[in-house]
């Protein structure tokens, strides 16, 4: 079993999916357009971000984060999380989803 589970509702499920990928290289776009490259160090419960070894994806239109190596993103300005392919299982998130789902249900009826 991976390290994803889909015991707290809604965002605890990416929140899990997030945590099976620290040390992996990511790309996060923010919603000001800025892409950054880096690995992904730490996630927290509001899926801010903190990246290490990071670079900018168009350096000349920012050329004041060349000389930044690690960043905090806070969650609220991020529009896309780019992932290894790899790193993916459909089938588990799938599964992991309909748990969350059954759940919530469960919950709501009781």
């Amino acid at each position: 079993s991976s390290g994803i589970n889909a015991e707290y509702g809604g965002s605890m499920l990416f929140y899990s999916f997030f945590k099976s990928l620290v040390g992996k290289d990511v790309i996060i776009e923010l919603k000001n357009d800025l892409s950054i490259a880096g690995t992904l160090h730490s996630v927290d419960q509001f899926l801010n971000i903190k990246l290490t070894d990071i670079s900018v994806t168009d350096s000349d239109k920012y050329p004041h984060m060349l000389s930044v190596k690690n960043c905090f993103i806070r969650g609220s300005v991020v529009r896309y999380c780019h992932i290894p392919a790899e790193e993916v299982d459909p089938a588990l998130l799938m599964d992991a989803t309909r748990k969350e789902a059954q759940q919530n249900k469960q919950s709501a009826g009781a």
